[in-house]
C-alpha cells in the first residue's frame, strides 16, 4: 500500500495541512506547525501564508474510512 498526502480530517487548526503532513510523515504536527513558524519568519509572514493556502488547495481532503 502506498502512502498519500491528505489534509488532515481529525488534527486541523486552520485547514488541516500541518496535520496532514505530520500523518504522512508519521511525525507529531506540533513540530511540522512550529517548523512552519520558523519558516514565516524570513518570508516576513507573506511567503508562508500564500505557500499554506495554495497547499491547502492543492492537498486533496482525506477520505472518509
Amino acid at each position: 500500500m502506498t502512502k498519500k498526502l491528505y489534509l488532515s480530517n481529525t488534527d486541523k487548526k486552520i485547514a488541516g495541512v500541518c496535520g496532514g503532513i505530520g500523518e504522512y510523515l508519521e511525525i507529531d504536527s506540533t513540530l511540522i506547525r512550529l517548523a512552519w513558524v520558523f519558516l514565516l519568519i524570513p518570508t516576513a509572514f507573506f511567503g508562508g501564508i500564500i505557500a499554506y493556502f495554495i497547499a491547502a488547495a492543492i492537498i486533496p481532503k482525506q477520505p472518509w474510512e
